[in-house]
């Protein structure tokens, strides 16, 4: 199976340049085993049944993108990639010369980044000041996608967030999660499905492009997550009473599917995850998922086809470029039901 296998042709006018003005406007395209219907976001609720589990993943995206000036008065765009450990950061560095390790670059009188080592493409840092956290999300930028052809605002910093977001760490949004709103969950827990959450936070390395044609050569970028306790016993007890485990968003997909590759069951999970899915790939855990639409030839696309079948999902995102949805991180949303078939 080759990347070019899952090649959609998709005009450049239905990339969403911008959010709706109410969160759960969205449409929604469902593919289930009968088929494809169009639909709004807030029919979501008739796709779900009493019983069901609705797992989110809690991650709060951070103002990430940074712009600086080098020691020479050159410009420095800086995008924090990852966080380590002992405050050090994983970041991709673009700049007219690339600078060297040991480089400090002036962000403002209470920010500065210092360049500590390189790793491949990218650079470890640590930034510097009384209060460097504070300080980012003072001076610092949402990091709004590359294919997003305009600058941030400060709207961004509300709506490039899920209203669930929580735990701080993301440098890029869940997306499937942007449709919801407080009203919609609450919906949805009145009908009997219960919620539950887990964390991964999205790296940049999410938007790189796929760099062989042979997936099977392709060296997934690593991401941390964790399944609380709370969360694997929702999913013990889903299981038990005949539910379905629901997952919003692929890193909610990624995150669970990976707790069950590595400890063989469903239980609390901690660690990095580097799981790469594609046609072929055997789902452990969840049976039916909430996402927008991704990329050509993107690892994401890849997922939803190993989830509801390359063919089906192929047919369908033609249908919706037809229908004109509105694509990637502030668009549109599908509903899938796996497929075995």
């Amino acid at each position: 199976m080759r990347r070019q296998d899952f090649y959609f042709d998709l005009p450049d006018n239905l990339i969403a340049p911008a959010p709706l003005e109410n969160r759960s406007d969205s449409r929604l395209l469902a593919l289930t085993n009968q088929g494809i219907e169009h639909r709004q976001f807030t029919d979501l609720l008739g796709y779900l049944k009493p019983g069901d589990l609705l797992v989110m993943n809690n991650t709060r995206v951070l103002p990430a993108r940074i712009f600086a000036t080098k020691q020479t008065g050159g410009r420095a765009e800086v995008m924090l990639e990852r966080r380590l450990a002992d405050g050090r950061w994983r970041a991709f560095v673009k700049s007219s010369k690339t600078p060297k390790p040991g480089a400090i670059l002036n962000v403002a009188e209470d920010l500065q980044i210092e360049l500590l080592d390189r790793d491949g493409d990218l650079f470890v840092l640590r930034l510097l000041g009384d209060d460097p956290m504070k300080a980012l999300h003072e001076h610092g930028h949402m990091p709004l996608p590359p294919y997003i052809k305009r600058e941030d605002n400060e709207d961004d910093r509300e709506r490039y967030q899920t209203v669930f977001a929580k735990q701080e760490g993301a440098v890029a949004a869940p997306t499937a999660g942007l449709h919801f709103t407080p009203e919609l969950l609450q919906h949805i827990r009145d009908k009997g499905v219960q919620t539950a959450e887990v964390t991964l936070h999205v790296a940049a390395g999410t938007f790189l492009p796929m760099r062989s044609d042979d997936l099977t050569e392709h060296q997934m970028h690593s991401e941390w997550c964790q399944v609380p306790e709370l969360t694997a016993q929702a999913i013990r007890d889903t299981r038990t009473r005949g539910g379905r485990v629901v997952a919003v968003g692929t890193t909610v997909v990624r995150t669970l599917e990976t707790m069950f590759q590595q400890i063989g069951q469903v239980a609390a999970f901690e660690g990095d995850t580097e799981i790469f899915i594609y046609p072929g790939f055997q789902f452990g855990v969840i049976d039916a998922m909430v996402t927008n639409f991704h990329l050509p030839e993107s690892t994401l696309i890849m997922l939803v086809s190993a989830f509801a079948g390359k063919d089906r999902v192929l047919a369908a995102y033609a249908e919706a470029v037809r229908e004109e949805y509105r694509f990637f991180s502030y668009g549109d949303a599908m509903f899938l039901e796996r497929h075995d078939g």
